[in-house]
């Protein structure tokens, strides 16, 4: 049996949720060899995996170089590559190369959704308001992601007025996006009125009882906390671990806190202990504060230098060709600390470090991250 479009776009959903670019690689030059490109659909399937897979390039090279018509999905999809790699000028510059007449929901909301990565906020309010003047409905996502744009720029009553403000029922997700908010903002009354709403919804998701516990912990405020987990132990809510993985040679390698499991876990400790020794004659100092329990200072060193990510940038280091590229993939956002620390590993280590985190790509390089600190 020959493998056709079909199965094409089957491989290709595999390697976009794995992040495995060189599989990816195999699946395009298959698809090319079979001129399979000339299916709008699959060059659509290739333009997401590529930008999925934190090969933006990529995707693009795809998107300007079809065999065939692009669809108003393509022009989405490619929107959405640049916003989930950080690039909204990029991003826009696409959108307003559309027609006038093409833009839909999903269009406006990868255009949010850029503005929400890169910091642009008044646009991402010009846009939001222009939707209805286009003919262009809003739905809950609309105004999910303009809450988070206003909340990652600390603008947490304005965010809060958004939601007051929905003509439907704000959903569960939109309180969680205003939680997260004050936590990074460490606004405590905010935090409190957005967990109010989410008992009321009835939610249960581990996430939201560990934001607020966060909160009140960044605050040193430890009875609050004993309370918030107390809570947690009585409904039999589960904190979710958090994990990475990283791609090899076609197997996939995966990373908790503290693991021990992998067989060059030595050799992986070994090399996070160099690791700390070098970024701490740059000045590193390790940021604590994102260790959230009452325990000594030193502990929390500890606890901070075996978290999954660094883990995996270790084992990527001593598995891969000195300029090869290292891609990683995290279940949970990105950790302040673990971000500070692959800078300075980039720059160290003269490696690209592409992590894709639950929301969006970091890239590292010579010390810098594409987010540009803002995530």
């Amino acid at each position: 049996m020959t493998p056709n479009e079909v199965t094409v776009l089957g491989a290709l959903s595999a390697c976009s949720q794995l992040g495995a670019t060189k599989e990816g690689d195999k699946v395009y030059e298959y698809i090319r060899k079979k001129f399979l490109d000339k299916n709008v659909i699959v060059c659509n399937a290739v333009i997401d995996m590529y930008a999925k897979c934190g090969a933006v390039d990529k995707a693009y090279t795809m998107f300007e170089g079809m065999n065939c018509s692009k669809s108003i999905i393509t022009w989405n999809t490619m929107i959405m590559g640049f916003a989930m790699d950080g690039n909204g000028v990029k991003a826009l510059q696409l959108f307003n190369r559309m027609s006038w007449s093409m833009p839909d929901g999903v269009t406006y909301l990868a255009a949010l959704c850029a503005c929400n990565h890169t910091g642009l906020v008044d646009e991402g309010v010009r846009l939001f308001e222009l939707m209805e003047k286009n003919g262009v409905s809003k739905n809950v996502k609309h105004y999910g992601s303009v809450v988070d744009l206003l909340g990652r720029a600390g603008r947490l009553d304005e965010a809060y007025k958004i939601i007051e403000s929905m003509p439907m029922f704000p959903d569960v997700v939109l309180w969680q996006t205003l939680l997260g908010a004050s936590k990074t903002y460490g606004n405590v009354e905010m935090a409190e009125k957005a967990s109010r709403k989410l008992v009321e919804m009835g939610s249960s998701t581990c996430g939201d009882f560990v934001l607020l516990s966060n909160v009140y912990a960044a605050h040193e405020r430890w009875n609050d906390v004993g309370r918030v987990r107390d809570a947690m132990k009585t409904r039999d809510v589960k904190k979710v671990p958090g994990f990475s993985y990283t791609e090899m040679n076609g197997v996939i390698f995966q990373f908790f806190n503290g693991d021990k499991s992998h067989p060059l876990w030595r050799e992986i400790y070994a090399k996070l202990e160099e690791i700390g020794f070098r970024i701490r004659e740059l000045g590193y100092e390790a940021e604590t504060n994102y260790v959230l329990h009452d325990i000594g200072h030193e502990e929390k060193e500890n606890a901070l230098s075996h978290h999954s990510e660094k883990l995996a940038v270790a084992f990527g280091l001593i598995s891969t060709d000195e300029n090869s590229p290292i891609s990683v993939n995290k279940n949970l956002r990105i950790c302040g600390d673990c971000h500070a620390v692959i800078k300075l590993v980039s720059k160290l280590y003269n490696r690209e470090i592409i992590v894709r985190d639950r929301t969006r790509f970091h890239r590292f390089k010579e010390g810098s991250c594409s987010c540009r600190d803002y995530w």
